[in-house]
């Protein structure tokens, strides 16, 4: 499948989502409602149970919204080969190698087998992991399967990449590189990004502008654009704009955190 030209525009229409429970209904979204334009990087923050990861399923049409609708401007908006979608578990299949895992999103669009490896193996080795690229992902560490998953994503060549959480479950130091190369291949390949993570200074850092979501049932509370010029990299990082609008969004956040934490304690 070709994907058509001209720009990409992606937009949700006051969209909720409720949940049937065994004690009745749960609301999880309530009338969340934004757009997103062609290669723009859009970070989601917010805290635990505020509806991100069920709003990027619906995006992924992995769920359907319980009312409200997603209109795509280019393209069939219920195409699901348009839109790739990364866990924070990387998500390989452990009896194929790595470059049969990173290939596998290429045969399933109908690329001929030669020509997806061919496509895999040149990213894999721009990525670092060449000398890996026949280990299975029991071989592998939790940063190199997660490489893995995102060069899989990438090279479906989706309209709309959406990540949750796709380094939470690493280490900090491990998360600083991925952070960089997940940089560093969004500006070779630019695309339009939707990006969920708990980490104020990742948004800040990844994103051109970052929804924050709060509330049980999740609303976007505010939009924020991120006063950083691109290209970036790890030096971005001493910025001074970025304590300011991690303080903005943080006093956004606190108070519900904290009233999280008091009802667990």
């Amino acid at each position: 499948m070709t994907t058509p030209s001209g720009p990409i525009g992606f937009r949700c229409h006051h969209l909720h989502k409720v949940y049937a429970g065994r004690n009745g209904s749960v609301r999880a979204l309530e009338d969340v409602t934004f757009s997103v334009g062609e290669h723009e990087f859009v970070c989601i923050v917010g805290p635990s149970g505020c509806g991100k990861t069920t709003l990027l399923k619906i995006i992924a049409g992995l769920l359907e919204p319980s009312s409200g609708h997603i209109a795509v401007t280019v393209g069939p908006a219920n195409d699901r080969h348009q839109r790739a979608l990364v866990f924070q578990t990387h998500g390989l299949f452990p009896w194929m190698t790595v470059l049969d895992n990173a290939a596998f999103g290429l045969e399933m669009r109908g690329v001929e087998r030669r020509e997806s490896r061919e496509r895999a193996k040149a990213l894999i080795e721009q990525l670092g992991l060449g000398a890996f690229s026949e280990n299975y992902p029991h071989e592998l560490s939790a940063g190199m399967g997660q490489r893995v998953g995102i060069i899989r994503a990438f090279l479906t060549d989706p309209q709309i990449l959406l990540m949750d959480e796709p380094f939470g479950s690493l280490d900090a130091q491990t998360k600083l590189v991925l952070q960089d190369e997940l940089l560093r291949m969004w500006k070779s390949n630019p695309r339009m990004v939707i990006y969920v993570t708990h980490d104020i200074e990742e948004a800040i850092l990844l994103g051109d502008r970052i929804l924050v979501m709060t509330g049980r049932p999740g609303r976007i509370r505010a939009q924020i654009p991120v006063p950083l010029g691109r290209p970036r990299d790890l030096s971005t990082r001493d910025a001074p704009v970025i304590a300011e609008v991690k303080c903005q969004i943080w006093n956004m956040l606190k108070e519900e955190v904290c009233q999280s934490l008091r009802v667990l304690s």
